[in-house]
């Protein structure tokens, strides 16, 4: 049978730490032996590709040497 959660304030603190102002995204809590041992927030951030067309007129370039300097 499965043990019991203990859950103690410090951790419930740290949860909603790790939730409050996440706007996309997870919150993972790992327990092992009926205690939370790890808490994992993946942070996921959507734009809006109507917006952004909205703003330009026509798509950025990108000079090849920044991308050159920014993969290697």
């Amino acid at each position: 049978m499965a043990k019991p959660i203990v859950l103690d304030q410090e951790w419930l603190d740290r949860i909603a730490t790790q939730v409050n102002g996440l706007e996309y995204g997870s919150v993972l809590i790992t327990v092992h032996d009926g205690r939370v041992v790890q808490i994992d927030r993946t942070e996921r951030k959507r734009f809006d590709a109507n917006a952004a067309k909205q703003g330009q007129q026509a798509p950025a370039q990108i000079a090849p040497e920044k991308l050159k300097a920014a993969n290697g």
